[in-house]
């Protein structure tokens, strides 16, 4: 299994007891065995751990030929949706833009996102990009009245009228919806648009491998095949390994106890500025999954070097509350930094060199000034940047997050959750 996510703990080691991670992780294993049992409180949002391995082919089969209509008819498609009807799906575009793929046949359209903010602003230049534009738009909701959602699909509704006509417009549209009922669901019917079903038993926040994704990664010219078989790697060795060598169920255990510590903000950093809007991603994963009671996280990210320049004063010297963990892509790209010997600039020193090594150096001498500064660093590597490494990444997050926040079974008539996406703070856990 070559295209896991691995951890090393080792720079977080002298800030947690060895008997109290002995302890975490039988803890842990006990609640991993409760999650795959789906014995836990919210087992019954627990449908996004077989999603790697569930979807049959008829599925695939139809997401990538509404993927390759849509791509044709379409300059822009118009992603419409927030939180986790959009974040994931922005993640996986701009982590793997410009990837080859088999996929990727002739000209691309550019994917753009809506119905994540009120901002008049914003909506002015999306409208602006889209004026006698060929566009169409995929519009993600359970129950189509999440307000910036549903205001920005009635205007691209009404735009595509007034550019297209009705019936051209109403092939121009698919919904991702609730499969049963919902302001969208019964618009959808009533118009007979293109839809694919919100499985009932998937929170939003975990839906990324279902078509809320796998949509949007496959009109961007993505397999969504090889980004399953990674999810599907990552969920045997998250969910099948023993505790000593289950990477997912270490990172839950690490920083349960650097909270337990004292540590409360947890930083998710790294050196590549394609992993942006996967701590986008991430922050609302572990906010929404932790953020109950009084308790949790406070999930925050950064991109380095690039912050370095902002927050690394407060990283480095700031006060003591945080711990850092570090995302790094173990495969570089290949561009060598040339530069003639008598250079005004003074970088002869660095001729030659490729700029991943570079950034590889800033990374360890980054992190090393911040443990001797008292930070506590958890290190976690993605193989490449790759379909296959981001359906891992998704899968790694989603166990660890569950089983640091995971409750004791409940007795029956306990919270549930029919609200859109994951903006209600009454879902339980997952």
């Amino acid at each position: 299994m070559s295209g896991l996510i691995r951890l090393d703990s080792t720079w977080a080691l002298d800030h947690i007891d060895a008997e109290e991670i002995n302890g975490g992780m039988r803890e842990a294993a006990l609640q991993l065995q409760a999650l795959v049992d789906r014995t836990g409180a919210g087992s019954e949002y627990t449908g996004w751990l077989d999603l790697p391995v569930a979807p049959p082919e008829s599925v695939i089969a139809r997401l990538e030929e509404v993927a390759a209509t849509l791509r044709e008819q379409s300059d822009i498609v118009v992603v419409c949706g927030i939180g986790g009807s959009y974040l994931g799906a922005r993640a996986g575009v701009e982590f793997l833009e410009g990837m080859p793929s088999h996929l990727k046949t002739g000209r691309l359209p550019g994917i753009l996102f809506a119905g994540n903010s009120l901002s008049s602003w914003q909506f002015r230049k999306l409208l602006d990009k889209l004026d006698d534009r060929r566009f169409s738009v995929v519009v993600i909701s359970k129950s189509g009245t999440t307000l910036e959602t549903a205001v920005a699909f009635h205007v691209l509704r009404t735009e595509l009228v007034r550019q297209f006509g009705t019936e051209e417009a109403g092939k121009r549209i698919v919904a991702i919806t609730d499969s049963q009922r919902g302001t969208l669901h019964d618009l959808a019917r009533d118009e007979e648009l293109a839809t694919f079903d919100l499985p009932r038993d998937v929170g939003g926040r975990y839906s990324v491998l279902t078509p809320v994704g796998l949509l949007p990664f496959a009109i961007a010219g993505l397999d969504i095949r090889s980004l399953l078989r990674g999810a599907a790697e990552q969920r045997a060795a998250s969910l099948d390994s023993p505790a000593a060598t289950n990477d997912a169920l270490q990172y839950a255990v690490a920083r349960r106890l650097l909270n337990a510590s004292g540590k409360k903000i947890e930083l998710l950093a790294s050196f590549e500025p394609c992993l942006h809007y996967v701590g986008e991603w991430w922050k609302q994963l572990f906010g929404e999954s932790e953020g109950k009671d009084g308790k949790g996280i406070f999930p925050a990210s950064a991109e380095f070097t690039t912050d370095l320049h902002s927050l690394g004063q407060f990283v480095q010297e700031g006060t003591r509350s945080l711990f850092e963990t570090v995302v790094d892509v173990t495969a570089p790209a290949d561009v060598t930094f040339l530069c003639d010997a008598d250079s005004p600039d003074g970088l002869a020193y660095l001729n030659g060199r490729n700029l991943s090594a570079m950034n590889h150096d800033a990374r360890i001498g980054t992190l090393l000034a911040h443990h001797d500064g008292g930070v506590p660093v958890l290190q976690l590597t993605v193989p490449d940047v790759s379909e296959s490494s981001f359906g891992a990444m998704v899968y790694f997050f989603e166990v660890a997050c569950t089983v640091t926040n995971i409750r004791q079974p409940r007795p029956p008539g306990g919270i549930s959750s029919d609200s859109d996406e994951t903006t209600s703070s009454r879902q339980p856990v997952p």
